[in-house]
């Protein structure tokens, strides 16, 4: 019990500290200005626990990585789409706009999937990896993903305020360019790692 709860501690602070200012955490705060608060949280906790859960059995079982560098530039260019779609707009019925607006299902996948993506190559997954080489993998895997959910909770915060007071063609534009952020810094990090 002890080490699982050195393990749920370690990870739980490294991985909130490292989250803090992320791309990912920028891209809460960006759902957070369309969704609603508890399908962006699912989403964002279903891809971070599957994601980490990867992790912490390549750290733990087979000390060896993913080929990270090739997955950060898909994820990086399928961001700038994101980005540009996000500029083009779309014409949304009102039953669309309903079900957006409740952050049903849709909602909990777009935000999954796009977490998902964001995670893979990323310092907190390379950070997971790295920790449960070092620690128990139950402990890392638990406390990495609720460190994870935590800091991004609280750029979910953020976005709510934001989005109260910004105009929607503001946040279009924002959340347009946290895409593109998000997407060029994935492909920074991959050029790096396949350099």
């Amino acid at each position: 019990m002890e080490g699982f709860l050195v393990a749920l501690a370690v990870s739980f602070g490294v991985i909130f500290v490292a989250e803090l200012g992320d791309k990912s955490q920028l891209m809460a705060l960006a759902f957070a200005t369309r969704y609603r608060t508890v399908p962006i949280l699912i989403g964002i906790t279903v891809a971070t626990a599957v994601v980490h859960l990867a992790s912490v059995a390549i750290g733990h079982g087979l000390g060896a990585t993913l080929p990270t560098g090739w997955i950060s530039l898909l994820a990086g260019l399928a961001f700038i789409g994101f980005g540009l779609w996000t500029l083009r707009g779309d014409t949304l019925t009102e039953e669309e706009k309903n079900k957006a607006a409740k952050g049903g299902k849709s909602a909990v996948l777009a935000v999954g999937v796009a977490f998902f993506l964001a995670e893979l190559g990323d310092k907190t997954m390379l950070a997971t990896i790295t920790l449960a080489t070092q620690y128990g993998w139950f402990g890392t895997w638990v406390g990495s993903t609720i460190g994870m959910v935590a800091a991004d909770a609280l750029a979910i915060v953020v976005g709510r305020l934001l989005g109260r007071k910004l105009p929607e063609r503001t946040i279009k534009y924002g959340a347009a360019a946290l895409f593109a952020a998000s997407g060029i810094w994935l492909i920074v990090e991959a050029v790096a790692q396949l350099t």
